[in-house]
């Protein structure tokens, strides 16, 4: 319902900024509907529409959404911190790793022979239900993963809404839902040579495992993963970035995400000065 008056307003006041491709993940980028609807509908028929059901809220600034996905080691997380640093703008990040499933249920031993590469490892719909807030607008209690100890930690971050929002993770292209609300989708493509030895040297040097179980876990799992599941999403990419460290890449990405903000913004400004007093 909320959708549908959100849609009818839109197209009504000739409000831009709406992506056609992406209805669902355009209309959770805008934070607003609403006074101004329930105002103006004492004068319009809405057929089968109940605007109680709207939602009051004040006009701000949308979160313009990101997803950056890749194999393990492709360099995605230097890409998500390059352009953090780039873009001028607070940078909310949603890595993809905190949100595999609570696994408190299993003892040790049984939390190390799970497929964490596979979707079924991660709790989508948390995931989904947070993206969804923060680009509403609402702060989040997201939680922390431990590598350590193959599963969450009690400790939970509250993580407030920015202009720009990063989710980052080897799948952060793979779920339906999730893409949709994505208003840039980035694809980290590396050499898997390159991205064998990261993954060594960050599990072993960073995580405190041995190299053995390392190389095990590669090829038992991470490398059939990768070429059923992750390499496909590429196909999803509006972005493939050959290389993490292609600073070339990186940089007409952060432009094309600094031309997205400034539209954004523009089209904010010729939001708010349509009548503005209507929404006091």
């Amino acid at each position: 319902m909320r959708t549908e008056v959100t849609r009818l307003w839109a197209a009504t006041t000739g409000i831009r900024g709406y992506r056609s491709a992406r209805w669902g993940a355009s209309i959770r980028r805008s934070p607003y509907c609403v006074r101004a609807l329930v105002d103006w509908s004492a004068t319009i028929a809405f057929k089968g529409f109940n605007t109680s059901d709207c939602e009051v809220r004040t006009m701000s600034i949308p979160s313009f959404a990101i997803g950056i996905a890749g194999g393990t080691g492709a360099g995605k997380t230097t890409v998500s911190r390059n352009v953090a640093d780039a873009v001028g703008e607070p940078v909310t990040r949603l890595p993809l790793d905190n949100y595999y499933e609570d696994l408190s249920h299993l003892p040790s031993d049984e939390r190390e022979s799970v497929n964490y590469d596979h979707p079924s490892a991660f709790e989508w719909d948390l995931l989904y239900d947070h993206l969804e807030s923060l680009l509403l607008g609402q702060p989040i209690e997201m939680p922390q993963y431990d590598f350590e100890v193959h599963n969450r930690t009690d400790e939970r971050i509250t993580v407030e809404p920015t202009d720009v929002i990063v989710l980052e993770g080897i799948l952060a292209l793979y779920d339906d839902r999730i893409r949709e609300m994505l208003d840039l989708r980035v694809y980290v493509m590396t050499d898997a040579d390159v991205r064998i030895l990261r993954r060594i040297e960050r599990d072993v040097v960073d995580r405190g495992r041995d190299l053995e179980g390392v190389i095990e876990q590669y090829l038992e799992t991470v490398k059939p993963m990768h070429e059923r599941f992750v390499a496909p999403t590429r196909k999803n990419a509006d972005v493939i970035i050959p290389e993490g460290a292609n600073r070339m890449a990186v940089d007409l990405l952060i432009d094309k995400i600094e031309a997205e903000l400034d539209d954004d913004r523009a089209d904010r400004r010729r939001e708010l000065s349509f009548d503005s007093s209507s929404l006091e």
